[in-house]
């Protein structure tokens, strides 16, 4: 398939989780940090979708801000 064996995997899988959750703190930040009229929709939602995906991160930083 990939050719990559399992323990080959490990780090970059690692490398992955670790950069999406950076990611998501990054993002969380500055919407805490954010009036809500430089904010597309409610915050809590941005919260929740962030959350939800770490490539939503991406999402918020391309559409959420004004």
């Amino acid at each position: 398939m990939s050719g990559l064996t399992v323990p080959q995997k490990k780090p970059l899988l690692a490398i992955v989780i670790v950069i999406a959750v950076i990611s998501c703190a990054l993002a969380w930040r500055d919407l805490a940090r954010r009036r809500d009229e430089e904010i597309r929709g409610p915050k809590f939602l941005w919260r929740l979708v962030i959350t939800m995906n770490p490539g939503n991160s991406l999402f918020y930083w391309l559409f959420g801000r004004k």
